[in-house]
């Protein structure tokens, strides 16, 4: 799913280069992907078996691969939106019934490995920076996606959970919904655009180098977030991982260079995961029906707002878009504070 999601990050600045890729076309791919992932998460508020089902998670994996491996077969506009929107759809599949199926079986630290591999998919999307072309790089995704694919074909989803009344603390749940939604907005925006921006102030291999950075720090940060669950409560740890995210995605646009570049990489990568993680365990702990679905439906609403909302600033560079990305997430902060009386 990481590979699927994220390889475009890399990828697009070689399209802009090299395949005619306009920003404003490039913003609308991103829009596209953010919609099927829409899609796809009101797919599984829809129908709940979907949470359940091995075929369905085989299939979207299955096609997944498919839409990257296509991806260099033409210079279409339309065949390219309809390609990411298709791969948006797979991918919240693949997401929700991955974690549906590791929430009631494993414990919280083993959980928090699970999501690191979203981060490790985008730590290998990052070496198909080493293909040379926008065509090869996107068949170097493809071939990933088949790796991992194999290991995955077995993933069997868990049982529907037994129908019990429960006293919805839905206060509480609006309140992360709001946060999380927030933070599908503004973490988007840098998910999508922190590699050109970083291209714009350091030389190309700094701002690769920096979506790999993305990438490696994302796959242990899930388990160092649920590890620190023990001491502190996830109310709290969800407001600190904010405001570091917010930190981390302003540091690069004022504050020139490699360094500031990789801090802000490493900040990126070891939140996003680690605010997905902490918000889904919340969601679930107030035992709202459906929570992962619901919760990914209000992220992927954000994620479709994101790009949207700063394609016009894109003709002036990235570095604006950054700074709406940050103020979006210290406002996810500001919503999620209401939910420290949970701990």
């Amino acid at each position: 799913m990481g590979i699927g999601r994220f390889a475009y990050t890399p990828i697009l600045p070689m399209m802009h280069a090299q395949a005619g890729l306009s920003p404003r076309l490039g913003a609308t791919l991103a829009t596209a992907n953010y919609t099927g992932y829409l899609a796809g998460a009101l797919a599984a508020v829809a129908a709940p078996r979907l949470l359940h089902s091995r075929w369905a998670l085989r299939l979207s994996l299955v096609i997944l691969t498919a839409t990257l491996a296509l991806m260099p077969l033409s210079q279409s506009g339309p065949l390219w939106l309809g390609l990411r929107l298709i791969a948006g759809v797979a991918s919240a599949l693949v997401f929700v019934i991955a974690v549906s199926a590791v929430l009631p079986r494993l414990h919280s630290h083993h959980i928090g490995w699970t999501f690191g591999g979203v981060g490790a998919g985008i730590a290998l999307s990052g070496t198909v920076l080493l293909g040379g072309t926008w065509r090869t790089a996107w068949w170097i995704t493809a071939v990933l996606m088949i790796a991992c694919t194999i290991p995955a074909w077995h993933l069997t989803g868990s049982p529907p959970s037994p129908t019990t009344e429960h006293t919805t603390r839905s206060r509480s749940f609006t309140a992360l919904l709001i946060s999380y939604t927030l933070e599908g907005v503004g973490y988007i925006i840098a998910g999508t655009f922190l590699v050109a921006a970083i291209n714009e102030t350091a030389s190309g291999p700094v701002g690769n180098s920096a979506w790999i950075v993305v990438g490696v720090a994302a796959v242990p940060s899930t388990a160092v977030w649920a590890h620190l669950s023990r001491r502190w409560s996830r109310p709290i740890l969800l407001l600190v991982a904010l405001l570091l995210q917010a930190i981390g995605i302003a540091v690069p646009t004022v504050v020139p260079g490699i360094a500031a570049a990789l801090i802000s990489a490493a900040l990126f990568g070891a939140t996003f995961l680690g605010i997905a993680n902490l918000a889904i365990a919340i969601g679930s702990e107030l035992r709202v029906p459906h929570a992962v679905a619901v919760l990914t439906t209000g992220y992927s609403l954000g994620q479709i707002v994101g790009p949207l909302a700063v394609g016009p600033l894109l003709h002036n560079g990235y570095h604006q878009a950054l700074l709406v990305s940050a103020g979006v997430v210290a406002l996810a902060a500001a919503a999620a504070h209401p939910l420290r009386r949970l701990a």
